[in-house]
This record gives structure tokens, sequence and C-alpha cells, in this order.
């Protein structure tokens, strides 16, 4: 099925994490990444901002320290309506959100469901906007490129790479960016897809690999090169570990580095992709995970 907006979802728009420690992941996100807090919901749940939405990153209190829910952007309620259909379609069980659900998470329409790796997801339109709030971040980072790009990217560890491809590009709608086919480590071959729903080049990758999280990273993309070497410095002055050094993708170009959350998985800080054309894009396949730097340190 070739990627459609008006039958597919649109952006990745928010992602929740289940976490141990709260006030160290608060402390992250804003001290480190430069998020903005957007107070909770008085039951555990915190909310996070990075442009002029409500909230693009929510954490609530488990022990699993992984990712918990996804969520996607549709256009509008008749898109949700052609998606949930296809889900439906599919064998996927659909739940429509009451007002209170969609309440709480600021949008005005809403449908949960499980995808393929256990991870709790939902898709939603007419999230609350602030324009009038603008973004200020407690770090002073000037902005980040989200809007109608969404969030950023996440990279999931996925039980089965066919069940994963079929459910996120026959049944959500999304389009094929590009394969990366590597030598993960020493006998084993790592074979990761990368999927887009708007220009962003993807908003999703995924691998069938053996992980301690479901989650492998997740990314943020700052507007300028110098914020990012700042985070860089900052993450070394405050002995935050690094996972892999400064450096720049072979598929969206981004020249980012990775951190270590609170929770154990990555965060990737980066600025500078590029962006596609869904309507034109062809896909690709690259052997290398960089064009130059990413590397482990010792």
């Amino acid at each position: 099925m070739a990627f459609n907006h008006h039958n597919s979802v649109c952006q990745l728009g928010y992602i929740g994490f289940g976490v141990s420690d709260q006030d160290a992941w608060d402390d992250y996100l804003t001290q480190i990444l430069g998020l903005q807090s957007n107070g909770d919901n008085g039951q555990g749940t915190r909310y996070y901002r990075m442009d002029e939405n409500h909230h693009r990153v929510i954490t609530v209190p488990d022990e699993k320290d992984d990712i918990c829910l996804i969520g996607w952007e549709v256009l509008n309620d008749q898109v949700m309506e052609n998606v949930i259909q296809r889900l439906e379609a599919g064998g996927v069980a659909v739940h429509r959100g009451s007002e209170e659900e969609c309440n709480a998470k600021q949008v005005s329409g809403l449908a949960q469901f499980v995808e393929p790796n256990g991870i709790a997801s939902e898709i939603y339109y007419g999230p609350v906007v602030r324009p009038e709030v603008p973004f200020n971040s407690p770090r002073g980072i000037s902005g980040f490129n989200a809007g109608l790009q969404g969030m950023g990217h996440i990279v999931l560890a996925v039980d089965d790479y066919d069940t994963t491809l079929h459910f996120y590009r026959d049944l959500l709608g999304m389009g094929l960016s590009d394969y990366l086919d590597f030598e993960m480590m020493p006998g084993f071959r790592a074979f990761v897809a990368f999927l887009h729903c708007n220009p962003r080049e993807h908003s999703l990758a995924f691998a069938q690999a053996p992980a301690p999280k479901r989650l492998l990273h997740f990314m943020v993309e700052a507007t300028t090169l110098d914020e990012v070497g700042a985070t860089y410095d900052l993450c070394l002055d405050k002995a935050i570990p690094i996972s892999m050094t400064l450096g720049r993708h072979t598929n969206d170009y981004m020249l980012s580095f990775y951190s270590s959350t609170p929770s154990g998985f990555d965060v990737e800080f980066g600025a500078g992709a590029r962006t596609l054309d869904p309507e034109t894009w062809t896909v690709q396949r690259h052997n290398s995970v960089s064009i130059w730097g990413h590397r482990r340190p010792a």
C-alpha cells in the first residue's frame, strides 16, 4: 500500500515511558535534553513539551523502565475511522476513547489498541496546541524540529519482523524509507527497517533482535548543530554515559550522538537531518550505520 496522508497516520505525536525514577527522568528531560515540564494529572502522569503541543513525552511510574505508550496522530476524524476499520479488519481489537480519556491526553478523538510487540498504542486527532504560550526550554534550547514532523523517532527491538512490518505499513499506513543490513556484533547481522509517515526520513525503525528493552532509543532533533555540541559537552560534564560519539548517519544524514537515559535505553540528540518527499521517495538499502563517527566509547 502506498503511503497516503488521508489513509494513514501522519506523525509520531507522543511517546510514554514507564519509569522507576520519575525525578531522575524529570531532571534528564528538562536539564539535559531541554524539554519543558508541563505539569501532571495528579495521578502520577507527567507531561513534557518540545513545541506548541501540550505534550510530546509522558512519564508514568513503572518498574519496567521501558516504552509504555506510542501515540500516532492522524489528520482528522475521517482518517481515524479509515485506520480503525483497517485495524479491525486485520484482527486488531480497538477501543474508542471516551471523552474523559480524550481529555486526559488533550486530544479531540482517540482510539486505543496494542501493537504486535505488546506496546499500548493509540491514534488520535485534534491535539491541544498552545501557540499563545511559547515553548520555553529550561536549558535555553531554541527549539526542536517537531511540529508537522512529529516529536522525533523511535527504534524498537521486535519479536517478529514480518508481523511488525505488516502492522505498521499495511494497517497504520506508513511508508518504507530504507533498510539497514549490517554486522551489529561478531556473528550477528541486524536487518533494520525504517518507515516514514511525513517528510521526516523515519519516524519508526525496528529490528528482530534480542535486547533487554523493547525500546532501543528515541530521537529528538534540535534546530542547530551548536545545541547538539553544547548538549554533548553537558553530558560529559555531568558524567552521563555516552553510548555513541558524535557522527552522521547514512540514511537521514542526522548529525547526532547517543547518551543513556535513567532507564537504560538510549536517546539520540541530533540536528541537520534531511527530509524526503513521500510521493516520490524510492526505498534505499544501506550497509553501514554512519558516514563517520557514532563510535562506541572504549
